[in-house]
């Protein structure tokens, strides 16, 4: 397999004597501008590769917007109009980028599914969406089929990649359609279902524009992070493209000049193997994955090569500060930091914000704003903590069929996804915790974050979780989950020895009072913790005050 390299400013490939096989490989350089997106650059130079799938095949550019066109002529045969929404069970691949390509130019909302859901999570998303046409893989075709039969869409709207029982195949909907780019071109969204980590997820839509594609700076997202077209850039896609971030990334380095090249399921040598051999720049993670990549040993981190890497960016959930620094040392400035939400706006950090204010997740975008509000709605000055609100400067948002939730989460313009942070006086943004996981304890605030964050410098912890759980006097106490880390057996030892480490980090009120083990902690992909699946046992027959 040739390597998917970057680009020099006349367009050939650094690194190679020869265009053919590698991304921005035209010799013309054609396509070297971002107006117009991926759309305009596919017209220009149809034999750039664009994409590395995760079994290795390369996709030229050309190849990959005529299946795009292909689809849209496909969903608009099955039904779809301007405004219709088709929902998606895929894993990383070939299928769902042109889906999203496909959605984006025909006014379409494409619902990303979470493939870890089970049939009636999925049928609960397709049937909120509206989804005329659910697109699975085969590999997820047992929840698929009880999703499909569950929310009672047709036979005739139900595809499958692969082999489905009951469902027709995905290449129905591209064979014998025309490669040719549709009429009535008209750009469309990808509606994302929050995470229901707190309850049932809800569609995050919003309004059509009723601009064509090319009208659209579909790229210009990844400014913010110092990301620049072309630029001899190649992102690395590490983790589920049905998380928001993950989509929004690769498709506006997509839009940008930028190949992309597919991880399926990741593994951290396997991912460093990756950018070695294509010289990936930029990336989007989680702290997850960097717990994983430095638990690798010294030897094997050591012999690949991650020199190319310019920004190494993550977000999703809060990264312990030995885990950041640790990262740092061994990868460099590339490791910056971003805080966001699906519904839009947020912060950014890079190393050196981080290292002058270790902690902080940084400051607003430009399109963006921050605040911190107190329960009874009053804006707070520099140093307070309170919940944490956003809002964007692009366009708003509203809960898909749920006017409750989307007017009781704002301020204002501002909308908050229920974190508790402050802001110092140059506008840096510090999180603490979110508020439903605040434990109070005697009256007082205690944050599980800082808790967790302590407990996983403790070598034999892979993973923890901390909450709290009923108490007669104080009303909670701080229970402590542990997932051990290999080699590393569960029981009362290791329970006292997990405590002794907190007695040195922690002030009294903070500590665990009691750990329980767990084999694996209930994450998902992007790193967020269902904590609710641990907590809510405990509390089985009585209400929390948060």
């Amino acid at each position: 397999m040739s390597s998917v390299t970057g680009t020099n400013g006349n367009g050939s490939p650094k690194g190679s004597g020869s265009g053919s096989g590698t991304a921005g490989g035209s010799a013309s350089g054609a396509g070297r501008q971002t107006a117009g997106g991926f759309w305009a650059q596919a017209a220009a130079d149809a034999q750039r590769v664009v994409l590395v799938t995760p079994q290795g095949e390369e996709w030229t550019a050309g190849r990959l917007h005529a299946d795009a066109n292909r689809l849209v002529h496909g969903l608009r045969a099955a039904g779809l109009e301007r405004g219709d929404a088709f929902a998606v069970v895929l894993p990383n691949g070939v299928e769902f980028l042109t889906a999203y390509l496909a959605a984006t130019q025909a006014g379409f909302y494409l619902v990303p599914v979470n493939h870890h859901l089970v049939g009636p999570e999925i049928a609960w998303i397709v049937s909120d969406s509206g989804a005329k046409v659910l697109i699975a893989h085969q590999r997820f075709g047992d929840a698929a089929t009880a999703a499909a039969d569950e929310a009672a869409l047709p036979a005739t709207h139900r595809y499958a990649v692969g082999t489905v029982p009951g469902f027709r195949p995905y290449a129905g909907l591209l064979d014998g359609r025309p490669g040719t780019p549709p009429e009535g071109r008209t750009l469309g969204w990808v509606m994302n279902y929050t995470s229901g980590t707190t309850g049932r997820p809800r569609g995050i839509r919003r309004p059509l524009p009723g601009k064509t594609p090319e009208e659209t700076h579909l790229g210009g997202f990844l400014g913010i992070f110092g990301i620049r077209p072309f630029d001899g850039n190649v992102h690395l896609v590490c983790s589920p493209l049905y998380h928001t971030a993950v989509l929004q990334f690769a498709g506006a380095s997509l839009h940008i000049g930028h190949p992309l090249v597919l991880m399926d399921k990741w593994t951290p040598q396997e991912m460093l193997r990756l950018i070695q051999v294509h010289r990936c720049t930029h990336t989007h993670m989680v702290p997850t994955q960097f717990h994983r990549l430095l638990a690798l040993p010294e030897a094997t981190r050591s012999a690949y090569d991650v020199g190319s890497m310019r920004h190494a960016v993550h977000g999703a959930a809060p990264c312990p500060d030995h885990v950041k620094r640790a990262m740092i040392a061994w990868w460099g400035q590339c490791v910056e930091e971003y805080y966001a939400a699906s519904e839009g706006g947020g912060a950014f950090a890079t190393a050196e914000d981080w290292l002058k204010r270790p902690g902080t997740v940084g400051r607003a975008w430009p399109i963006s704003e921050l605040a911190v509000f107190d329960d009874d709605g009053n804006r707070l000055p520099a140093g307070e903590v309170g919940t944490v609100y956003m809002k964007m400067n692009t366009g708003g948002f509203s809960y898909h069929k749920d006017e409750g939730k989307t007017q009781k989460n704002r301020i204002g313009d501002f909308f908050t996804v229920g974190d508790l942070g402050l802001l110092d006086e140059e506008g840096y943004l510090f999180l603490r915790d979110r508020k439903i996981d605040m434990i109070i304890s005697g009256g007082v605030n205690i944050y599980p974050a800082e808790i967790e964050a302590a407990l996983l410098t403790h070598p034999a912890v892979a993973d923890a979780a901390v909450f709290g759980i009923p108490h007669a006097d104080w009303g909670e106490e701080v229970k402590a989950v542990v997932e051990p880390a290999d080699g590393h057996v569960p029981g009362e030892a290791l329970a006292a020895g997990v405590l002794a480490h907190c007695a040195g980090l922690l002030a009294g009120y903070k500590r665990p009072r009691t750990v329980d083990f767990i084999a694996e902690m209930p994450r998902d992909p992007n790193g967020k913790l269902y904590k609710r699946r641990l907590r809510d046992p405990y509390w089985e027959g009585r209400d929390r005050a948060v």
